[in-house]
């Protein structure tokens, strides 16, 4: 029996998808659960699987059509199978459909299998670097769960002649040549210039000393290692105090609505991550609620996700305040931009050796500078300044807060 392929429904509210690409071409013999197409969200590009077994017949949508949630977008068939009738098959797809052999052969010459026909484990975003790099995948072992190819190994090989594709050089573009933009890195221009441009900044500065998150992540580190597997980061001491933070700050918690302000019911705090082609803001949901260790895991487990190109849209979805930290490259400080409907996003500076008053005397002490963007229509500079001093006496003393 056919089964239809519709345009998934991936966030709520979602009217229409837009359509990426297909892995796979009309006449190709799809398992159920094997990468079948890429969608566009608001938020993400999403890799959707095939939802049962057959051959790929009856295409109607093409990559860059924006589609209504719900519409068939093409069908599996069984051989010897026409698409339904409301779903006129193209030429190719009779073709095939009455020639089962070709599919299979089709499908033995497909991207995901190698050169003597195994099956080759590869994430979403590796398998788009291979496409864009020509790295031959049949050359590759994969160093992710069970021998599945990343998008660090897609890089790895990239610089390595035996791994590139004869068929598909890759030379360096000439000075002057418009690099194109991949899909994820298009979203980030474009969200980032919205809410630059239409969200009215501002920006409150403030130095801490960092000393006693430094105790505390060598006292619980090890524990929270032990228990959760994850290592315990600056990061997570932040998202647990932040978020801790702003439950006595509704107001940097809330959202513009356009004629008014939203009090948010829970405090999701976004981190942004850094992927290859862009940056994503991973939710941890209900960050104020959650136990240190509980952070620190799901951190590395989105971390591990949003590297290996498998953010799924709920990872994405919900935030109500981002923290972005800049530490790890050695960034001093810096500002960043309001996610819109967010109010606020705290950016975070390296920890560094300062010499500041201690006591009335000159001293040394690792001190970080934290960086809040705020949105004037939301929050004003007598509000974000109290957020921020309550901020820093929860990082000047931690474990009042983390108990």
């Amino acid at each position: 029996m056919a089964i239809s392929i519709v345009m998934p429904a991936l966030e709520m509210a979602q009217e229409t998808g837009k359509l990426i690409s297909w892995h796979k071409k009309e006449g190709d013999r799809i398992a159920k659960g094997e990468p079948l197409l890429e969608v566009e969200t608001d938020k993400a590009v999403v890799e959707i699987e095939a939802p049962g077994e057959g051959i790929l017949a009856g295409i109607k949508a093409q990559p860059g059509d924006v589609v209504p949630v719900g519409q068939t977008i093409a069908w599996l068939v069984q051989p010897g199978e026409v698409p339904p009738t409301d779903v006129a098959p193209t030429k190719s797809a009779r073709q095939v459909v009455n020639a089962p052999a070709q599919a299979a052969a089709a499908q033995a010459a497909g991207s995901s299998t190698s050169s003597a026909g195994a099956e080759i484990k590869i994430s979403p975003k590796a398998r788009r670097l291979a496409r864009e790099q020509g790295v031959d995948l049949a050359k590759l072992q994969g160093s992710g769960p069970g021998g599945e190819i990343l998008a660090s190994d897609i890089l790895a090989a990239a610089g390595s002649p035996s791994a590139l594709s004869t068929s598909t050089p890759v030379t360096a573009a000439p000075a002057g040549t418009l690099e194109k933009s991949s899909t994820i890195a298009r979203l980030m221009a474009e969200r980032t210039t919205h809410g630059w441009t239409t969200v009215p900044h501002f920006f409150v500065v403030r130095e801490v000393d960092a000393g006693a998150l430094a105790d505390i992540r060598a006292r619980r580190g090890p524990e929270i290692e032990t228990t959760h597997g994850a290592r315990l980061t600056y990061t997570d001491l932040l998202i647990a105090l932040v978020a801790r933070t702003l439950v006595q700050h509704p107001r940097i918690n809330a959202s513009w609505a356009g004629e008014g302000v939203r009090l948010n019911p829970d405090v999701n705090i976004g981190i942004a991550v850094a992927v290859n082609d862009g940056v994503v803001a991973a939710v941890i949901p209900q960050s104020d609620r959650a136990a240190l260790g509980e952070i620190a895991m799901q951190r590395r487990d989105l971390a591990k996700r949003a590297e290996a190109g498998q953010l799924r849209p709920a990872d994405l979805a919900g935030g109500t305040f981002t923290i972005s930290n800049l530490g790890m490259y050695k960034v001093d400080a810096f500002s960043a931009i309001i996610i819109p409907p967010q109010a606020a996003i705290l950016a975070v500076g390296n920890i560094v050796d300062r010499v500041v008053p201690v006591q009335g005397q000159a001293g040394i002490r690792p001190m970080m500078i934290l960086t809040l963007s705020c949105d004037h229509r939301v929050a004003d500079g007598a509000r974000a300044a109290k957020f921020m001093n309550d901020l820093a006496d929860a990082i000047h003393q931690p474990e009042k807060w983390l108990r």
